[in-house]
């Protein structure tokens, strides 16, 4: 099963690689955003494959339904059948479902050990901090840099060099991105200030909530260069709508030189990063 989900990643990895770095959240969309990480990959990968199983359960469901109106209608049965029992068919009714439920449970147990499981230490921690409405991140380094991300207001989207709304779409972009090297193990803890948030970045595949007095904790090690938005994914209150979550994920390169920068001027090491990566054509926005 293990290689059954090795090779489903991989061969995901090549569908979504192009896609990746210009998707966002579209109208009437059905299926999840392009994986960034392993783990979203296999995430994808299970929910395709317990879709073959859905499928004929339900459509199997909706036969026996439809026989059983027409059969045993009242027209045709003017007498109900005192018929107690079946075997046969009880049989068939519990052995069926423990079938389709362990190979259901087999690969859900493996995605959730690998979720609670990662595959090497991390080399940047950041604690998330969810306040109503809004995020404080702390990168947890020799030389910690802290900093609050807000919703970006229209009015200030000119003033932040974020005008084009088809890199940073409306209620999704925010002021201060949470900034990331590429291809790194990055832990984040997670928690809250007030009341219970959730910190949720779907193309990475994680969610957990931001639970006042506790840290909960999620790993991620994005492997394409990009800006990756999610939300608060729990009801937080009035604003609850208005806390997206924006990662942007880096080169080595341009992660040391922003951080340098970001200490003294959070602003116009943003800016500079900006003017490199989108110059580049490397963006990307990935949501929920």
């Amino acid at each position: 099963m293990r290689k059954l989900f090795a090779g489903a990643s991989a061969a995901a990895a090549l569908f979504a690689g192009s896609a990746a770095r210009a998707a966002q959240p579209v109208d009437w969309q059905t299926s999840f955003q392009p994986a960034a990480t392993d783990i979203m990959r296999q995430v994808t990968w299970f929910e395709h494959y317990t879709l073959w199983f859905i499928g004929p359960v339900t459509l199997l469901v909706l036969i026996l339904l439809g026989y059983c109106i027409v059969k045993f209608r009242a027209s045709a049965n003017p007498v109900p059948s005192r018929t107690s029992h079946n075997t046969l068919i009880e049989v068939i009714w519990t052995v069926g479902p423990v079938i389709v439920l362990l190979f259901l449970a087999v690969p859900s147990f493996q995605l959730l050990t690998a979720q609670y499981t990662p595959t090497e230490e991390a080399k940047l921690t950041v604690k998330a901090t969810g306040n109503q409405w809004n995020w404080d991140y702390e990168y947890q380094v020799e030389q910690p840099l802290s900093f609050n991300s807000a919703i970006l207001e229209d009015a200030d989207r000119a003033d932040a060099g974020k005008e084009d709304r088809a890199v940073y779409p409306r209620l999704l972009a925010v002021d201060h991105e949470l900034v990331v090297p590429v291809n790194t193990m990055t832990r984040v803890l997670v928690t809250a200030s007030d009341v219970i948030h959730a910190f949720a970045m779907p193309s990475f595949g994680i969610k957990t909530d931001a639970v006042p007095g506790r840290i909960n904790e999620v790993w991620f090690k994005a492997e394409k260069e990009g800006l990756y938005y999610g939300q608060c994914s729990e009801l937080c209150g009035k604003d609850h709508a208005f806390m997206p979550i924006a990662i942007r994920v880096v080169s080595d390169k341009q992660y040391e030189t922003w951080l340098a920068a970001a200490r003294t001027d959070l602003g116009g090491a943003n800016k500079a990063l900006m003017a490199e990566v989108d110059g580049t054509n490397k963006v990307a926005a990935a949501g929920n």
